[in-house]
């Protein structure tokens, strides 16, 4: 049996600082440092294209972050897309933690069992209220709600239509404009 060292945010923080991840996609998901998946152009068009529209949809209402890292107790991933409280220079010194998180989008292409299974419960341990997971291949959107005992008590898909956040009660995020 082997056993891995747990890695706190402050270490991987230390290890930024020193040099020692340079030049490496990685992230931080429950104390194990993780290579991220090479985003493939689909990817990422349509995750920039996301944000885009999320922050026309929410201008003056939330800040969207496109591919920026998040500050959980002991995670530092980093989602396609963050909506997290305004003003934006709160994150001038630090990244969003999860108390100015909204909710999170995932762009999922190669990369769905690790954001369907791992960062589910890491975003639900988090007590990050709403988490979306626009999955590529099937061209549906999973929708997550609700967290309690570090898993979400809600799961929706939704292929076509709009969906509401629960944090933005007025707003009607277009389904097929998020998928592309």
């Amino acid at each position: 049996m082997k056993t891995l060292a747990k890695w706190s945010v402050d270490d991987y923080h230390c290890m930024i600082q020193a040099g020692i991840l340079r030049d490496r996609r990685v992230e931080l998901l429950a104390g194990e440092i993780v290579e991220m998946s090479p985003e493939t152009p689909i990817h990422y068009t349509t995750a920039k294209r996301g944000a885009k529209y999320l922050e026309e949809l929410l201008i003056g209402q939330a800040d969207v972050r496109f591919n920026g890292p998040i500050t959980l107790s002991n995670s530092e991933p980093e989602p396609d897309i963050a909506i997290v409280r305004l003003p934006e220079s709160a994150y001038s010194d630090r990244h969003p933690a999860s108390d100015d998180i909204f909710w999170i989008i995932e762009v999922a292409n190669t990369s769905l069992k690790k954001d369907i299974e791992l960062k589910t419960s890491i975003y639900a341990d988090a007590n990050i209220q709403e988490y979306w997971v626009l999955n590529l291949s099937t061209k549906e959107i999973i929708v997550f709600r609700y967290p309690q005992n570090s898993q979400y008590t809600l799961e929706q898909t939704f292929k076509e239509g709009t969906i509401t956040p629960l944090a933005f009660r007025d707003i009607q995020v277009s389904i097929e404009r998020l998928l592309g």
